[in-house]
């Protein structure tokens, strides 16, 4: 009877479980619906930045910005964006197996997301500052990251600046994604492209006012600003697109060990009251 016993908490703990989870499959759904239309809603506007960019780089000398201007590449800064929370599967696994590959003597990090914060201090990389990963990132808060990595950048600190995070492609698929985002030397090289199909500017070009430096100078900020924002909506869509998989998974895993332990205890039962009748009968046949 112990043995019985011991199946039926395992089968009361396995439920339990099961309930836990499946509350936050539906909690990770509700939530992936607005990070999703969030993250996606955004892509339109970094599209049309991004063809007006292109036009105006082909009007303007690119040596004339400080942000345009390539140099050789001694330190590198890289804005690792991970989660503050676990159970979102191996989200965060990849995006840190690939920060582990970058050269530690010559890579430099801002961290977005507690997990990113503890992995950099376990290993011990040099972190230059970390911030918090929002629930629902803002484009205000977005900036402090974005400018405190242009003055570094400007400042000659670091060569180049680019943001490892997990791009979401859809709700079964988070890439990991390193995106070259300083020196802006060629948009479709640094993975706008891979991101928005490019495509030509209106026919006739378009026109700027007052003149096209003055409108490059007030938008390469603006377009760094906002590659940082969207990379963190992209971030938190990923997350809870993993999560939703992660916890529905072990929700029915859970359902199908549930499964496996009933059909365990009732073939131990059964083979309890068959060994207490064959002790009943042979007490009888004893007796007669």
């Amino acid at each position: 009877m112990a043995n019985l016993r011991d199946i039926r908490r395992r089968i009361k703990s396995v439920k339990n479980t099961a309930q836990i989870t499946k509350a936050m499959q539906m909690v990770a759904a509700s939530k992936m619906r607005k990070a999703q239309q969030a993250a996606l809603s955004g892509r339109d506007y970094a599209h049309l930045l991004n063809r007006v960019i292109v036009s105006l780089k082909d009007t303007v000398e690119e040596s004339l910005h400080p942000l345009l201007q390539g140099r050789d590449v001694k330190n590198s800064l890289v804005i690792l964006m991970s989660t503050d929370k676990g159970l979102c599967g191996a989200l965060n696994t990849n995006i840190l197996r690939e920060a582990l590959a970058l050269d530690e003597s010559k890579t430099q990090f801002v961290s977005i997301g507690r997990k990113g914060t503890q992995f950099l201090a376990r290993t011990r990389r040099k972190v230059l500052a970390d911030f918090p990963l929002h629930e629902r990132p803002d484009f205000a808060q977005c900036k402090q990251v974005s400018k405190f990595c242009i003055e570094k950048f400007l400042d000659g600190t670091v060569d180049q600046v680019s943001i490892l995070y997990p791009r979401f492609a859809n709700t079964l698929s988070q890439i990991p994604t390193n995106l070259q985002i300083l020196p802006i030397t060629c948009l479709e090289e640094a993975g706008i492209r891979s991101h928005y199909e490019a495509t030509p500017a209106p026919e006739g070009g378009f026109t700027f006012e007052p003149d096209a430096t003055t409108v490059l100078n007030a938008i390469l900020p603006t377009y760094l600003y906002y590659i940082v924002y969207q990379t963190q909506l992209s971030t938190r869509a990923s997350e809870q697109s993993a999560r939703m998989v992660a916890m529905k998974s072990a929700t029915d895993n859970a359902k199908s060990l549930v499964k496996d332990l009933t059909l365990e205890y009732n073939k131990a039962r059964q083979a309890s009251i068959t060994n207490e009748i064959l002790e009943i009968a042979t007490a009888q046949l004893a007796l007669g």
